[in-house]
């Protein structure tokens, strides 16, 4: 028998028109525009752990967007203020219990403001939302990993690295660089640690910066000056006080494609277009990205995608 019904069953639909409209409420009340951004567009994305589903027009290939990161900031460089998405987003090679290809992404930009001050816009939202996700707590990224691998991800030798995720990942990391063994050791070493409420994760090893500037900390460390947002020991936001250096910005898409070559992956065209924009000025401004899906799975305690979307076909 085919299954045609929804995913989601009709009143959790009604819970995802209420928190959608909540969400427009709450940046409407502050003076943020909304945004409606291309879902498919002629560049993709560079970063080494990112896929664009790919999809041809008119017999060329556009991307459907990871993000619309690289559109509002070039609406940013025009003047246009405070902006945010609220919308679809699209990653390949991503499905499971917490991960679907086609999923809601909320993303906003805030000119003028450092990343502390959007972390406290965030916890704004998220204690609106529901008095579970009020007091948040923030780690910095060094001393949560330290403390639970014994392993400082700032200095500590690649070569240990390596053979820390070989021993808590399995398999061969000879050949894996900084950042991926980071990435693995604390989705699994560190992630399981942050099991109750609402956790920022920020000063992050320079070598995941993205697209976040650099800054040295208290201690003297060379950080990125990026968080992440993770609530019941879920991962829901990525945030960055954001690059505004068209040159580095060049150099870190450049590394990007070297690192997706060495990993046997298809390198893609740099957008030129968002150097363009910061060339032409991007203002000093924070911005972040939250996954709405996972959002609402935190607000109505659900523990798998599939049963907040509307259809998963």
């Amino acid at each position: 028998m085919t299954i045609w019904q929804a995913s989601a069953s009709l009143p959790m639909l009604q819970e995802r028109a209420n928190l959608l409209a909540a969400i427009r409420s709450f940046f409407a009340g502050r003076g943020v525009l909304e945004v409606d951004t291309p879902a498919l567009a002629l560049f993709g994305v560079t970063d080494r752990h990112l896929e664009n589903i790919e999809a041809r027009v008119n017999g060329q290939i556009r991307y459907l967007q990871t993000s619309p990161e690289y559109f509002l900031k070039r609406l940013l460089a025009m003047g246009a203020g405070p902006v945010y998405y609220l919308g679809k987003a699209f990653r390949d090679e991503e499905t499971g219990p917490r991960h679907h290809p086609e999923f809601t992404l909320l993303e906003w930009y805030r000119p003028g403001w450092d990343e502390q001050r959007l972390m406290a816009e965030i916890a704004e939202l998220l204690a609106g939302l529901s008095p579970a996700f009020t007091e948040p707590r923030q780690v910095r990224y060094g001393e949560l990993f330290e403390a639970v691998t014994g392993l400082n991800p700032h200095t500590a030798d690649l070569a240990l690295l390596r053979e820390a995720a070989a021993r808590i990942c399995a398999g061969d990391w000879q050949a894996e660089d900084r950042a991926t063994c980071l990435d693995a050791l604390f989705s699994l070493a560190v992630e399981p640690t942050l099991a109750d409420g609402v956790v920022f994760i920020r000063d992050y090893p320079v070598c995941q910066a993205a697209l976040a500037t650099l800054a040295i900390d208290t201690d003297g460390v060379t950080v990125a000056r990026r968080f992440e947002l993770f609530i019941n020991g879920m991962e829901l936001g990525n945030g960055y006080f954001e690059l505004t250096d068209a040159v580095e910005q060049r150099r870190r898409f450049v590394e990007d494609c070297q690192a997706r070559r060495a990993a046997g992956k298809t390198t893609r065209a740099i957008d030129e277009r968002l150097l363009s924009a910061l060339e032409a000025g991007l203002p000093a401004c924070a911005g972040v990205a939250i996954g709405v899906d996972r959002l609402l799975m935190q607000l109505v305690g659900e523990t798998r995608i599939d049963a907040v979307l509307p259809f998963v076909d």
